[in-house]
């Protein structure tokens, strides 16, 4: 997978990622949809690869992402930044996946079930 971000998503990304002590990271989330189809894009700001983690081209930004989600995306992604909205925006050349992607400047950190010990 690639994403292209346009100069204000870059601009906008700087300050978290621009000295290369971390990372984003594209994630789908379906925590709450009931559905893995009906999942959520969001953006991540990490410190460390995960465990199935990959690394994504960009420019001018690398980005990780779950390999078994990458079915949900399209090969050439693009990131914008609308300033009136302070939203990004996540599209490709043939749709919108998010008009108002969640950006997490600080990754949540998941814990182990308690059911799964």
């Amino acid at each position: 997978m690639r994403i292209t971000f346009r100069p204000e998503a870059a601009d906008k990304l700087q300050p978290y990622v621009g000295d290369g002590q971390a990372m984003l990271k594209l994630v789908y989330d379906t925590e709450g949809c009931g559905c893995v189809v009906n999942g959520v894009s969001a953006l991540y700001v990490v410190q460390e690869p995960l465990s199935g983690d990959v690394q994504g081209e960009g420019d001018p930004y690398p980005f990780l992402y779950e390999e078994r989600y990458e079915v949900f995306f399209e090969p050439e992604l693009k990131l914008g930044y609308s300033r009136e909205r302070d939203a990004f925006i996540l599209s490709s050349d043939s749709q919108i996946y998010n008009y108002d992607l969640r950006f997490f400047p600080r990754a949540p950190q998941f814990q182990p079930s308690e059911k799964g010990r």
